[in-house]
């Protein structure tokens, strides 16, 4: 969290963490494309050729007001692919709060387990741990017919039991009820 005192803003920083193609720069886009532009910043997305994201998304979002300042919402993607965990870390860096959104078919769950090691392992590195900090579960791409149980998703990866949410971020399906999940968790814990 950081106050911008001459704009009396209260500015929070969200993270959408996951593997690869699991769908981080999809929620975003989707949350873009549902916002009236007086609340929302423009997207900012580097990608390569082949359309995966390269360094970051980033979004802004304006809401209401807390303590006569408005609040200023920066939601960020990381780079999925593994070569880029340097990356990973500096966006990671003063972040008030995690999406970490899941791949639901089985063949990704390695992929899933492995980035979700590689978030403890950043925050560590930051002086935090996952059991004390403010974050959330998407389990994303639930429209594929082979997707992986919710018992079973929930069984490897909520080892916390932090909220979680069902989503299809191509149609937004549980999108803004993620978005919405971790706003409530920096407000309980700003």
């Amino acid at each position: 969290m950081y106050i911008d005192q001459l704009r009396q803003e209260i500015q929070f920083k969200i993270v959408y963490y996951g593997p690869g193609l699991g769908g981080k720069t999809t929620n975003l886009e989707y949350i873009y494309s549902q916002l009236d532009p007086s609340v929302r910043g423009e997207l900012v997305s580097l990608k390569t050729k082949d359309e995966r994201t390269l360094y970051f998304d980033f979004l802004q979002l304006k809401f209401g007001r807390i303590n006569n300042k408005r609040p200023r919402f920066h939601l960020y993607t990381i780079p999925g692919q593994k070569h880029y965990g340097f990356s990973r870390e500096i966006i990671l860096r003063g972040a008030d709060a995690v999406v970490f959104v899941a791949d639901s078919q089985p063949a990704r769950m390695k992929e899933n387990l492995d980035t979700l090691a590689d978030l403890e392992k950043k925050m560590i590195a930051q002086k935090q741990s996952l059991d004390k900090f403010p974050w959330v579960i998407q389990y994303n791409k639930r429209d594929l017919v082979n997707s992986m149980s919710i018992e079973s998703m929930q069984a490897s990866l909520n080892f916390l039991n932090v909220p979680w949410h069902q989503a299809v971020a191509l149609n937004g399906k549980g999108v803004f009820e993620t978005l919405r999940s971790v706003i409530d968790l920096i407000m309980v814990n700003a």
